[in-house]
């Protein structure tokens, strides 16, 4: 949920001399965002042709005043703007970002608000805002199919919001071990169990058998997947692209960086290292992060990625959440813990380890966005 003092990248006046030196570097302007919904309707204003990145469709929000925090510039500009009250609203950090229009650098800060039925109801009609711009309810699919134009700092928020709200993991090939073909029983039992239309990550720990992820995708077409980096485990669905190949690998929807692989991007004063200009660049990227250490570097390869017009980084996973069958020597973090990690992280988060889909609901309250599990989501 949304904490009332969540930090604020305001930036510090430069001194005479700096000025001097940079007297053509635009100021940075930090912005709450509001990405306002009731189940698949989503909230848009229009920006009049006057204002700067005008004639385009926005979310809710606006610049954060100074010595105001996050929450309440949210519920300020969102009331000023909307008329609704966030008071019984659930409120959710998608995450931070910086955009860099050349005439104008925005920091920001964005969340998902969903609101009640009463509060969608009363203003599910209203075409206009109380500032005068036009407002107008669309679904999720036509946000996200671009049918309406938004400013371009806002295309990564639209990657964000592809995330589900559960994702499943396949079980390793190991843990189908005693079977005679250790790898038909693994394909039979994903090919049969995954849930219809949902979202996999086709996890192997098994680098002699790339082949089998797209079995599966070929097996199962409704999925969309997520993969382990190349250099991870080579899972190359798109080297011998076969008309039924090149259909598969438009069903990958992220490729997935280990803990251990995301802390190698970066060396031990956090400049990057060459391993992070081999990631995937067709592909945005899902991380596993479990301390400060792993966030402060998830931050970095998201920014990383959005200076140089990558596919952005969609989603942490942040684990142990609690303890595991899997890994039952681990600590894991509690809900506090793993909250405050979450707060730190500039992308959206989803919640791993000893979870169940019915958790989703707690997740949410903690800020998280999603949550992930093997034994409970297949």
């Amino acid at each position: 949920m949304l904490k009332g003092s969540n930090q604020q990248s305001e930036t510090k006046p430069e001194s005479k001399k700096n000025s001097k030196t940079k007297t053509n570097k635009p100021s940075i302007v930090n912005v709450a965002v509001a990405v306002i919904h009731y189940k698949n309707q989503y909230l848009l204003g229009f920006r009049d042709a006057t204002q700067h990145q005008g004639n385009r469709y926005e979310f809710v929000g606006g610049k954060i005043e100074a010595n105001e925090s996050v929450a309440q510039a949210l519920i300020r500009e969102v009331a000023e703007e909307t008329g609704i009250l966030l008071d019984n609203s659930t409120i959710v950090k998608l995450g931070r970002l910086h955009h860099d229009y050349g005439d104008k650098q925005v920091s920001l800060q964005v969340y998902k608000i969903e609101l009640t039925v009463e509060q969608y109801e009363q203003h599910k009609h209203r075409e206009q805002g109380l500032e005068g711009q036009a407002l107008t309810w669309v679904t999720k699919s036509q946000l996200l199919a671009g049918e309406y134009h938004l400013p371009a700092a806002n295309n990564t928020i639209l990657k964000w919001l592809k995330l589900p709200s559960k994702i499943a993991i396949t079980y390793p090939l190991a843990h189908f071990g005693t079977h005679t073909d250790a790898a038909a029983a693994w394909l039979q039992y994903h090919q049969e169990n995954l849930a219809s239309e949902s979202w996999v990550y086709i996890r192997l720990k098994d680098a002699n058998s790339k082949h089998l992820a797209e079995q599966l995708m070929t097996a199962r077409p409704d999925i969309l997947t997520i993969l382990p980096n190349d250099n991870e485990q080579p899972l190359n669905v798109e080297e011998t692209l076969t008309a039924n190949e090149t259909e598969t690998g438009q069903r990958i929807v992220a490729k997935h960086l280990t803990h251990s692989t995301l802390m190698q991007c970066f060396n031990e004063v956090g400049s990057s290292t060459a391993l992070t200009q081999s990631l995937s660049k067709d592909h945005p990227l899902i991380v596993s992060c479990h301390d400060i250490a792993s966030i402060t570097a998830a931050n970095q390869l998201a920014s990383m990625r959005i200076q140089n017009a990558l596919p952005p980084v969609i989603g942490a996973f942040v684990s142990p959440v609690l303890a595991t069958q899997t890994h039952p020597d681990d600590t894991p973090l509690g809900w506090e813990a793993w909250s405050a990690l979450v707060e730190l992280a500039d992308m959206p988060v989803i919640g791993l380890g000893g979870l169940e889909p019915a958790m989703l609901n707690q997740a949410l309250q903690y800020g998280g966005i999603s949550v992930a599990g093997i034994r409970q989501f297949i």
